[in-house]
């Protein structure tokens, strides 16, 4: 496992090298998300009785710089070495496919737990949350992060251009991210909306997130935990698949 080993530290190097753009940015922009929501709907919504917008707020912001920045890492850093003819010095040692694998994903877990736990400290001193069921907090981290980084390999492998890649999180990533319940509870909305929101496993990996925290959630953190690791399942064999059939990385 020497080569895995090479290969994680080099892509925890990676981000860890320019911290301050991948870890200290983002957990500013989740910090100006706290500071505006809670300030204009603090007082005037109660999302779970007894549980102020604020408190409700911060693990959805921490879930959400977990997501976004665990598919940010693994996907720019492919398509980075891409297009820079830099990955072909990742192809040519005699790294085995689940090596490769493993070391794009648990770097961009890294990567997202990392700015999780940033945003959890910087946001927590507005409004201290309780820590109802620690276990879930870390295994829907853990889950959720780990899915985002094997989407992340499978868009930084599918893309072939900075553009490419920029529209699959604009599109998908994006809009997944902010309509999973990250700033409202989905028993607000109309049942309508409520049936969309449920299609979306974003949505669940936030509630069951939020379970840990407060106790309460929309669905069962069971529930929730089978959607994360089928969803979990599924890109990450898909991913692996792409690996090893060499799909846009040995041509």
């Amino acid at each position: 496992m020497q080569g895995f080993y090479t290969l994680f530290y080099k892509e925890v190097l990676r981000f860890w090298k320019v911290a301050f753009q991948t870890v200290a940015a983002p957990v500013l922009t989740a910090l100006m998300y706290l500071l505006i929501f809670a300030h204009v709907l603090d007082s005037h919504v109660e999302p779970y009785p007894g549980v102020q917008y604020t408190a409700f707020l911060i693990p959805g912001l921490v879930m959400m710089s977990i997501l976004q920045n665990s598919f940010a890492n693994s996907s720019s850093s492919l398509i980075q070495s891409k297009v820079t003819g830099s990955l072909i010095f990742a192809l040519l040692p005699p790294l085995s496919h689940l090596e490769f694998f493993l070391a794009y994903l648990l770097a961009a877990m890294v990567r997202g737990l990392v700015v999780g736990a940033g945003v959890l400290l910087v946001t927590m001193w507005f409004n201290l949350p309780v820590f109802a069921h620690p276990l879930w907090i870390l295994v829907f981290a853990l889950t959720s992060s780990a899915l985002m980084a094997a989407l992340g390999i499978l868009a930084g492998i599918w893309a072939e251009k900075y553009d490419q890649l920029a529209a699959f999180q604009n599109f998908l990533i994006m809009p997944l991210t902010f309509l999973s319940g990250v700033f409202y509870s989905i028993h607000s909305l109309p049942a309508f909306w409520q049936g969309i929101s449920s299609w979306n496993p974003i949505f669940y990996m936030i509630d069951g997130f939020r379970y840990g925290f407060f106790g309460v959630s929309d669905v069962s953190p069971w529930h929730a935990l089978a959607v994360a690791a089928l969803s979990l399942a599924i890109v990450a064999s898909a991913a692996y698949a792409l690996i090893k059939s060499g799909y846009k990385l040995r041509q």
